[in-house]
């Protein structure tokens, strides 16, 4: 009683049923790129947004940084010193200067510095901080508007 163990082999005409034809796959590229068209514009703004909300905290930073300058100082820096007297001091800072206020003067999420003026012409500060969106210029709309810490 002779079992033959070796592996049974399929005709090479069942082996071809088993590949997938051509109009299967385009079937399922078709399905592929309907999901994609109706999922991807959901995300389009996430990145917009996720820049915006960038800003946002790294002006939030500025401004606690610019008011520990304060508390040593006893005035905020000068427009033409701007926001490097955070990191490094200002020309005749003498001992009250005790920073650096922050570890880095970073650029806005658009890769342009944020501008500072003191003293500020907006709202109740003594100084204004802003980035200037995504077009680079003061002013704006959607996504050209300035991100600014004077509007509550």
């Amino acid at each position: 009683m002779f079992r033959n163990t070796c592996p049974r082999r399929e005709p090479i005409a069942a082996q071809r049923q088993r590949a997938f034809t051509l109009i299967e796959i385009m079937v399922v590229v078709i399905i592929l790129g309907i999901l994609a068209a109706t999922i991807i514009p959901q995300f389009a703004g996430t990145t917009y947004d996720a820049k915006v909300a960038r800003a946002k905290a790294d002006i939030t930073t500025l401004e606690s940084a610019l008011e520990r300058f304060y508390l040593h100082m006893s005035r905020y820096p000068k427009t033409e010193e701007g926001l490097a007297s955070l990191v490094a001091p200002p020309p005749g800072a003498g001992d009250n200067w005790r920073g650096p206020y922050i570890k880095d003067l970073r650029n806005d999420p658009w890769n342009k510095p944020y501008a500072y003026r003191s003293p500020g012409l907006h709202g109740a500060k003594t100084y204004d901080v802003w980035c200037r969106g995504a077009d680079g210029s003061d002013g704006g709309e959607g996504e050209g508007k300035d991100i600014v810490n004077w509007e509550p």
